[in-house]
């Protein structure tokens, strides 16, 4: 995804208890519920379930990778998005560059942020709200009280050939990232809160001490 061991899938290419909400009417559909979170949620912090599920030949689901975490990201370009299991690893973006930390290596790999947000599934939590710049959006139903609204990139480039996001009463609930393999990265959202103050000085690197420092 990132060229890196443990990559984030959410930002490949790039790189709920609800506690604070809007006051937000009921949407009659996914889209809707996506194009309101993009403009009316500047900021937002929270904690994440992630795994990877992929079909097998006799019908079963395998089901590889779970890990869970936590994050906080202020539009545009600017998050924190930390895996606390199995493993700590830390991907934090200041609005122009990258920064992957992996504690058991003591190791930081810095990228440019980049235009490449902007095309991946990140950009639809982190980037800027001109999400149809870069998706092609198209309401996907409700299943298990979630909206959906599936979005496939625009770009020939990408590693993913589609991604859904689900919403339930406007707040964001889940993911599905697929890829052009057949995995399937799911991702559910919980206890988010949404536009807390967040100076920009909180999304600065602090180099871990010792740390060996890869460019990319």
């Amino acid at each position: 995804m990132l060229g890196f061991k443990r990559g984030l899938p959410l930002i490949a290419g790039a790189v709920g208890v609800t506690l604070a909400a809007l006051v937000a009417p009921a949407y009659a559909s996914g889209t809707a519920q996506l194009k309101a979170f993009a403009a009316q949620v500047k900021s937002a912090r929270g904690e994440f379930e992630q795994k990877q599920v992929k079909g097998q030949q006799d019908g079963a689901v395998k089901v590889t990778n779970a890990a869970s975490g936590t994050f906080e990201f202020s539009r545009p370009g600017r998050f924190i998005w930390r895996y606390v299991k199995p493993y700590d690893q830390l991907l934090q973006a200041d609005g122009e560059t990258l920064y992957i930390y992996d504690k058991d290596l003591n190791q930081v790999t810095e990228r440019k942020l980049g235009t490449s947000l902007g095309a991946s599934p990140a950009a639809i939590l982190f980037g800027s709200n001109d999400i149809e710049k870069n998706f092609s959006l198209k309401d996907a139903g409700v299943k298990n009280g979630i909206d959906w609204v599936e979005l496939k990139p625009k770009a020939k480039d990408t590693q993913f050939q589609r991604v859904g996001i689900g919403f339930r009463d406007g707040n964001l609930a889940a993911m599905e990232l697929y890829d052009a393999f057949g995995n399937v990265t799911l991702l559910t959202f919980d206890k988010i809160q949404k536009n807390p103050p967040m100076p920009a000085d909180n999304f600065k690197f602090t180099m871990p001490k010792g740390a060996d420092l890869i460019k990319g």
